[in-house]
């Protein structure tokens, strides 16, 4: 009997050996087969997947169980697939399912639903796209459920309330909107829950508050709305929160400071109103308070400075008023302080000096005032301090010498006096210094050069005098260097052209400084930036700046200079702002013919000076920055340089009538001013192509013809001024057409005939016209008539540029009074008939128009040639 019940025992252990080798190469065979979709087949870690291999034992990532695939683990394998083929049916006994940080794309396939087993799936940090299926919520014995970092969409599926063993659920930085679901309260067990970065909107649901377990909520930077939920008061084991960056509204709730386990709270970036709850000083666990980018109102609460774990306190750009809390004092383990952008006043609390391990403290733009507490040089820690834009005043103490490990000093605009301490020549840790925009006098320290690694020095906008130390020279890392509207004289150092390999802004506007300029500039140097406007510099502009190709803002108006044009300036290819305005420059404008320079320029300034000679064409040809309008440009863009050496770029142009300081210069910003000079002749129709045009003031001038009619192609120009010149003829009834013109000058010419109507035109006074007896219609009190002009049919004439036409006109006019060919009685007879019949009048327009359709045909002849050639090379 015992054999046979032996023998009994061996059948069914064959038998079950037999189904279990079976089954585990079904899965190896069905594992092999979704390998073959992988698009990177030499991937060396799937080596040892081969059909002769024994899959529990050799396979990377492969884990079994009693003979049964369990487990599947291939993070960050740099696998490039699908899961589309993967073999979810064949295996049952799956419980680990783990891809995350490879390259998988597609959808989740809905037999994810077959993996019954299942308790932890993680397909994080893939390009996984489409909606999360509903099938997911079969797996009730799922307990960690990470998708975050795809590219998931639509909502996220009520169905997931059923998975009731959940404790991990992370979904965060997808693409997943509508609201969150109330089933997700079922989910009793979870411990986290992350469902930050997406699209989420509606509230936040009150069943939240279910989940007592709950140790870590963050659904920070969505589109939530409405309140924060008074239910969170039950989560009394969670340890972080983080709603920030969210559309939620209304106050703090008083419910929070129930929450004693908080470590971290972050509600900041929201529409949060009303006060700062006193009572969130009972929550003595927290590290890091965010209050930041809200509208709170209100003092700080003196009960913060309970909160002695702290060491993020954010609670900048909202509306809090009152002062400082001496209690922060109390705060030992602050790391960072923020309380910027708000209406704080009185004094620093000297108390602040006790937080000794404080590497940040940022008070900009309040309304703080007093001195600044010699007690901030206790902060030995401190790497940034930023007091910029309040009220301080008086002097900077002596004791921030002590700040040896301070990088970035910020303390422009306030009303500080007195002296640049000699003690901050000790800062060898910094970086930037930051003290433009108060009443400082005196000199500049020479001792400024032991800050060796010093970047950024901006001292403008101060009542600083004596002489610029050269020894600011030796400062072989500044890149900044701003001293601009102060009262410093004498000449400009000439090492200041040495510093090229490093110096990045020179400006040095509106001071006393007189000499020349540095003629040393070399090879190699990054200058974007040589700003020297309002001094009382003479002499020539050095010809060595055109070894400064980084070049983008030259600005050398209002002092003395005395040279002709500097024709060199077009080889600087990234030029932007080029202002020689108020100087004795003089004689012609030469350009040269190359056409591939002066490609970026869009701010032109020669105004009041004596240039000579006709406009030059050959610039305006070469101008393609204001030749196109970008149309994609939707954020405005200034030049300067940002980040953490911060200058913008800054000009004063004339325009509408008024001399304006643009104190950014925005890079869709065009403007010519070539105003009060002597340049004579017609003004060019080229300028018509300049269609990004904003402004243009060639008044004060001797220019003579008409007003070119391709001035109406000036779409978006906002500004003309062609006052105190020699025009003539009639304005051009394509001006009618500029519908962003807002200021025209055209008075003390010789125009005449109809001023053109509607659209802006309706908008000048009189005064735009004045000193042109000829013209009439509104606003003018003379009356405009109907006024015949023939119909005329133009032929195809082979003329090469506009002085051909003008040369036509002045050999008509001559033949016609001095009689070539008929007789001086013949000559005088015929200009007798064409005035005394208005035919002048219709020559001319006849020729003005005749020379815009002529110059018109040959830009489309040469476009028509340029697509010929592309066509015959392509071919």
């Amino acid at each position: 009997m015992v054999p046979k019940i032996f023998s009994l025992l061996q059948f069914f252990t064959l038998l079950y050996l037999f189904s279990v080798t079976f089954a585990s190469i079904e899965e190896a065979v069905a594992l092999l087969k979704w390998k073959t979709t992988f698009k990177n087949q030499n991937n060396s870690l799937f080596a040892s997947w081969t059909p002769g291999s024994n899959a529990c034992g050799d396979w990377y990532g492969v884990i079994c169980f009693n003979g049964r695939v369990n487990r599947l683990n291939i993070t960050n394998a740099s696998v490039i697939g699908t899961l589309y083929d993967f073999p979810f049916s064949s295996l049952p006994f799956l419980e680990y399912f783990e891809l995350s940080m490879n390259n998988f794309s597609g959808i989740i396939p809905l037999e994810i639903g077959n993996l019954t087993n299942l308790v932890y799936l993680d397909l994080s940090i893939n390009q996984i796209s489409g909606t999360i299926p509903t099938q997911i919520g079969s797996l009730a014995k799922l307990q960690t459920l990470h998708i975050f970092n795809n590219h998931l969409n639509g909502s996220i599926p009520e169905e997931i309330g059923y998975l009731r063993s959940l404790t991990d659920l992370v979904l965060g930085t997808n693409f997943l909107s509508g609201s969150i679901p109330s089933s997700l309260g079922n989910l009793t067990n979870l411990s986290y829950l992350y469902l930050f970065d997406n699209q989420l909107s509606g509230s936040i649901p009150e069943e939240i508050g279910y989940l007592r377990p709950l140790t870590e909520l963050v659904l920070g930077t969505n589109s939530l709305n409405g309140s924060i939920p008074s239910s969170l008061r039950n989560l009394t084991n969670l340890s972080l929160l983080y709603l920030f960056d969210n559309h939620l509204s209304g106050s703090i709730p008083e419910e929070i400071s129930y929450l004693r386990s908080l470590t971290k709270l972050s509600l900041g970036t929201n529409s949060l109103n009303g006060s700062i709850p006193a009572s969130l000083g009972n929550l003595t666990n927290l590290s890091f308070l965010y209050l930041n980018d809200n509208h709170l109102s209100g003092s700080i609460p003196e009960e913060i400075g309970n909160l002695r774990s702290l060491t993020d306190l954010a609670l900048s750009t909202n509306s809090l008023n009152g002062s400082i809390p001496a209690s922060l004092g109390n705060l030992n383990g602050l790391y960072r302080l923020s309380l910027y952008v708000n209406n704080l006043s009185g004094p620093i609390p000297r108390e602040l000096g006790n937080l000794n391990g404080l590497h940040r403290l940022s008070l900009y733009a309040n309304n703080l005032s007093g001195p600044l507490p010699s007690e901030l040089g206790n902060l030995k820690s401190l790497v940034t301090m930023f007091l910029s834009v309040n009220q301080f005043i008086g002097s900077i103490p002596a004791s921030f010498g002590n700040l040896r490990n301070l990088q970035h000093l910020y303390l422009q605009s306030n009303n500080l006096t007195a002296k640049i301490p000699s003690s901050l020549c000790n800062l060898i840790s910094l970086e930037v210094l930051y003290l433009g925009r108060n009443n400082l006098r005196g000199e500049i320290p020479q001792c400024l050069v032991n800050i060796n690694g010093l970047k950024v020095l901006k001292i403008a906008y101060n009542n600083l005098s004596e002489e610029i130390p050269s020894s600011i020279c030796d400062l072989t890392s500044l890149r900044i260097l701003d001293l601009g509207k102060n009262n410093l004289k004498g000449a400009i150092p000439q090492c200041f052209g040495n510093m090229g390999s490093h110096l990045e802004v020179l400006d040095i506007h509106q001071n006393n400084l007189s000499g020349t300029l540095p003629t040393t500039f070399t090879v190699g140097s990054v200058l974007k930036t040589f700003d020297l406007h309002d001094n009382k510099l003479e002499g020539k502009i050095p010809r060595s700046l055109s070894n400064c190709q980084e070049l983008q803002v030259l600005d050398l108006g209002d002092n003395h200079l005395n040279d002709t044009f500097p024709m060199w300036l077009e080889t600087l290819p990234k030029l932007q702002v080029l202002i020689l305005r108020s100087n004795k420059l003089h004689g012609a404008i030469r350009i040269s013919s190359d056409e591939n320079r002066l490609h970026e320029l869009r701010i032109i300034d020669f105004s009041y000076n004596a240039f000579t000679g006709n406009l030059s064409t050959s610039l305006f040809q070469k101008l393609k920055a204001m030749r196109t309008i970008d149309q994609t440009i939707k954020v405005p863009t200034y030049l300067g340089i940002f980040g953490e050496r911060d200058y913008n770029d800054s000009v004063t142009v004339s325009t509408k009538g008024l001399e304006l300081k643009l104190d950014r210069i925005s890079t869709v910003y065009t403007t010519i001013d070539l105003s009060s000079n002597k340049f004579e002749g017609h003004i060019p129709i080229i300028m018509g192509d300049l269609i990004a045009l904003r402004v243009l003031n060639l008044s004060h001038n001797r220019l003579q013809g008409h007003i070119p009619p391709s001035l109406g192609s000036l779409s978006v120009v906002e500004s003309l001024d062609l006052s105190f010149n020699q025009l003539s003829g009639e304005i051009p009834q394509q001006l009618a057409a500029l519908t962003s013109l807002a200021f025209l000058n055209l008075s003390h010419n010789h125009l005449q005939g109809c001023i053109p109507q509607g659209r802006q035109f309706a908008t000048f006074e009189n005064n735009s016209y004045e000193g042109n007896d000829g013209l009439r219609g509104f606003p003018i009190s003379k009356g405009c008539g109907s006024i015949w002009i023939p119909e005329t049919n133009y032929t195809d004439y082979a003329l090469e540029d506009q002085e051909i036409i003008y040369d036509f006109l002045k050999e008509f006019w001559k033949a016609a009074l001095m009689g070539y060919g008929s007789g001086l009685c013949i000559g005088f007879s015929i200009v007798y008939f064409m005035i005394s019949n208005g035919i002048m009048k219709w020559l001319e327009r006849i020729i003005e128009e005749l020379e815009h359709k002529i110059i018109m045909r040959r830009r489309k002849k040469q476009q028509s040639q340029r697509h010929y050639r592309r066509r015959t090379n392509r071919i």
